[in-house]
C-alpha cells in the first residue's frame, strides 16, 4: 500500500505511480483514460464528504440537499459513487462495474456531466487485480485539502502527458507543450482575461482565464 501523500507535494508522482500498475496491462493510449477518470471520482467523493461533514456539525439537516452542495460548485455524489464504496470494492471481480456505476451515478445527478465521463471499466480486457491496486493508491492519497486543489486534474493530465512524451518520445509529446513554453508565451504576449491565443504546437486556441 503507497503511503498517504499532499494534494500538492508529489502528487503527480503518485499518480504516475499508478501508470506503472497499469502497464502492459492496457495500450499506453488507454492509461490516462483509466487514470483520469478514477481521480476525478476520487476528488469529487473528497470534496462532497468534506462539505458533507460540514453540513452535518451545522444540525440543519441539509447533508442530503443537493443545493448544498451546487451552491458551492460542489458535485453531489450519491452513496454508491462515493469513494468509500469503491475502495470497499477494489478488490472484488465486480470493481469494474462499481467504478462504471459510480461514474453513471454522478452524472445521473449531474446533468452537466452527462455523458461527460468514462463508463468502461468493466471492460473484460482491464485486469480487475491491477484496477483493484490502482484504486489503493488512489485510496491512501490525502485530498482533505480539495478547496485548494482546484487546478488538480488539469495539472495531474499535465504531468501524465509530460511523463508519457519523455517515456515514448516524440511521438508520446506530439500534443504536449512543455508548462515552461507555456509560462513563457504568457509573460511575452500578456494576454488579457478572456482573450484567445492560438497555440500553434498543437494547432490549438487557447482561452485565458481571468486570475
Amino acid at each position: 500500500m503507497a503511503e498517504k501523500t499532499q494534494a500538492n507535494i508529489g502528487f503527480e508522482k503518485q499518480i504516475w505511480d499508478a501508470a506503472c500498475v497499469l502497464w502492459g496491462h492496457i495500450p499506453a493510449a488507454e492509461y490516462r483514460k483509466v487514470i483520469i477518470g478514477l481521480i476525478f471520482l476520487r476528488y469529487v467523493s473528497a470534496a462532497f464528504e468534506s462539505r458533507y461533514q460540514e453540513l452535518v456539525e451545522e444540525g440543519d439537516g441539509f447533508e442530503d440537499d443537493r443545493d448544498a452542495y451546487t451552491m458551492d460548485n460542489i458535485f453531489f455524489v450519491p452513496e454508491e459513487a462515493r469513494w468509500s464504496t469503491i475502495s470497499a470494492a477494489a478488490h472484488t471481480p465486480e470493481i469494474g462495474k462499481v467504478i462504471d456505476n459510480a461514474m453513471r451515478a454522478i452524472e445521473a445527478e449531474n446533468k452537466t456531466l452527462k455523458g461527460v465521463l468514462p463508463n468502461n471499466y468493466a471492460n473484460p480486457d482491464l485486469d480487475k487485480q491491477v484496477l483493484g491496486d490502482v484504486v489503493d493508491i488512489f485510496t491512501n492519497m490525502d485530498m482533505g485539502d480539495t478547496e485548494h486543489s482546484q487546478d488538480l486534474l488539469g495539472r495531474t493530465y499535465e504531468y501524465c502527458i509530460a511523463q508519457f512524451a519523455s517515456v515514448e518520445g516524440k511521438g508520446g509529446g506530439e500534443f504536449y507543450t512543455p508548462a515552461s513554453v507555456v509560462k513563457t508565451l504568457v509573460s511575452i504576449l500578456k494576454p488579457f482575461s478572456n482573450c484567445r491565443v492560438y497555440e500553434n504546437c498543437t494547432t490549438s486556441l487557447i482561452r485565458i482565464q481571468a486570475a
